[in-house]
């Protein structure tokens, strides 16, 4: 089953899509915004950086550490699925997208791990209406795993590297659906542009790896619940996998990420509860002297 997002003019988001029903559509409160907000945040010139407690399920006990979240836009090339560094310097087609790399930290006895992923969903979905690429590594003091999803003609072609011998190297078409990674993007995008129906969706790869559990799409539906005045509530219930995914934001733009929480057969697996936010070119801060920004974001 293919998924079809709303078509957005450039910037401007603005149409919603799929049939919906009263009790699984956005609420009204998430209106469409006017392109020049959504410039104005996104392209001044700095990623959001977002810091989260997070506690995180793993050998049958919850452990504590810190998630991070960086919401960026950039350039990226359509075809290659690399930043483009000169994108007014090549005939291929460079779309802005908005990248989202999420990373995860956490002590399991006497060594730690180390989850970084990231996302590269288009900004313009009517001309680019997929995800183009989203990537994972796993990382703790046994070994580490990387796995890579590019959108092709044919749908996501997947590729996975372990030191696992059960895993071993993968390289396969997972055919078209949609990526649970990808939903924290959309709605900072557009929550409104989200389907709300049911959907072929690939699961997290974070979760693939921790339960060392093979990447093939899942039946999901897709809802929104309101339960506090500000905020909205994104849930994903998978329909055949016992897996589900709330993600809690701000209904006013540019639709911020308060939290979000992970339940796999029953249990709560993932919980994370903001922090500290903050906007910065981050990437020009890497002297000594702005160490004291981690201050800020509350990082250990």
């Amino acid at each position: 089953m293919k998924y079809i997002f709303g078509l957005l003019p450039t910037l401007l988001l603005s149409a919603s899509c799929g049939k919906t029903t009263p009790e699984t559509a956005p609420p009204a409160a998430l209106v469409s915004q006017k392109s020049n907000v959504f410039d104005d945040y996104w392209y001044a010139g700095e990623a959001e950086l977002s810091t989260y407690k997070l506690e995180q399920n793993r050998y049958g006990e919850m452990r504590s550490g810190e998630a991070v979240n960086i919401f960026v836009t950039e350039p990226f090339l359509a075809n290659t699925q690399v930043k483009a560094d000169n994108p007014k310097g090549t005939d291929e087609a460079a779309p802005t997208v908005l990248k989202l790399n999420t990373i995860r930290r956490f002590n399991t006895g006497i060594y730690d791990y180390s989850l970084m992923g990231s996302v590269f969903t288009p900004v313009s979905a009517d001309k680019f209406p997929h995800t183009l690429k989203a990537t994972a590594t796993v990382q703790d003091w046994c070994g580490q795993t990387f796995t890579q999803l590019n959108h092709t003609d044919d749908g996501y072609r997947v590729r996975l590297f372990s030191y696992f011998e059960s895993e071993g190297d993968v390289d396969k078409n997972l055919g078209e659906a949609m990526l649970e990674d990808e939903i924290f993007t959309r709605l900072r995008i557009n929550p409104e542009a989200l389907p709300t129906e049911e959907v072929e969706l690939i699961p997290s790869l974070f979760f693939a790896r921790t339960a060392h559990t093979g990447l093939k799409p899942k039946k999901a539906r897709i809802e929104f619940k309101t339960e506090k005045e500000a905020t909205t509530v994104c849930v994903v219930e998978y329909l055949h996998l016992d897996r589900t995914l709330r993600i809690e934001f701000i209904n006013d733009f540019p639709h911020k990420i308060v939290g979000w929480t992970e339940t796999d057969n029953g249990k709560v697996t993932v919980r994370a509860t903001l922090k500290e936010t903050l906007k910065s070119p981050y990437w020009s801060q890497n002297g000594s002297k702005f160490a004291y920004l981690r201050d800020s974001l509350g990082l250990r």
